[in-house]
């Protein structure tokens, strides 16, 4: 069974999430500080991790970069706070989604089975799929540029691997959210954000990309 982390501050909302994903089948530890949280998944790792931004000590945001140095395992933000800088900021850090409080659980329980089935299917072709001084070799879970491994999180491979097999297609933010998170419906920040991270790492200039291209009013396309 799936394990999750939860790592919260407050005492009543950590076990109720906690209960709640137990009951879901779940196998949950909670953790009321980042530093508990950070020990916990060094020593037992999680398949998801659930992190509350306003913790003492070590904030969310930097533990989810510390999280994100050693491990791919997906992230999810559970806070409340709502504003866009808070949300994207979190999202350049390295988290996969952003939930804010009060959370329904079936929604939560949702995203955690979207994100085990991203985890479990992931890219299916064998082929390598060169973009100029790109490389994609969505088996081997490998990207090059120029040669030189590029390093992506998993969320951010799926959503490379996503474009280069409609290579030339424009797919639009809700079509991603659906193939690459497997949301009916989400924030459409989730994919800006990743894009904009991508970008950082795939292209010479991100401000000027060659690959990843916005097709304004549409949605992203890759580009050969």
């Amino acid at each position: 069974m799936a394990a999750v982390l939860v790592i919260e501050d407050d005492d009543r909302i950590r076990l109720s999430l906690v209960m709640a994903l137990e009951d879901e089948g779940y196998t949950v530890t909670g953790a009321a500080t980042a530093e508990e949280g950070l020990e916990a998944q060094r020593s037992r790792r999680a398949d998801t991790v659930l992190v509350d931004l306003m913790l003492p000590g070590i904030d969310g945001f930097e533990c989810i970069r510390q999280i994100r140095r050693t491990d791919d395992a997906p992230i999810v933000v559970i806070s409340a706070r709502n504003d866009t800088h808070d949300i994207v900021a979190a999202l350049e850090a390295g988290a996969d989604d952003y939930l804010v409080k009060p959370v329904a659980v079936k929604e939560l329980t949702a995203r955690l089975r979207a994100l085990r089935r991203r985890a479990r299917t992931g890219p299916e072709t064998l082929r390598l799929l060169r973009f100029g001084d790109l490389e994609i070799e969505p088996d081997a879970g490998e990207v090059r540029l120029r040669d030189t491994p590029v390093q992506l999180t998993r969320t951010e491979f799926q959503l490379l691997c996503e474009l280069a097999e409609h290579a030339g297609k424009v797919l639009s933010r809700q079509q991603l959210l659906q193939r690459v998170w497997q949301y009916d419906s989400g924030d459409e920040r989730l994919v800006d954000v990743h894009v904009g991270r991508l970008r950082q790492k795939i292209e010479d200039d991100a401000s000027a990309p060659q690959h990843l291209l916005t097709v304004r009013g549409l949605g992203y396309k890759l580009h050969r």
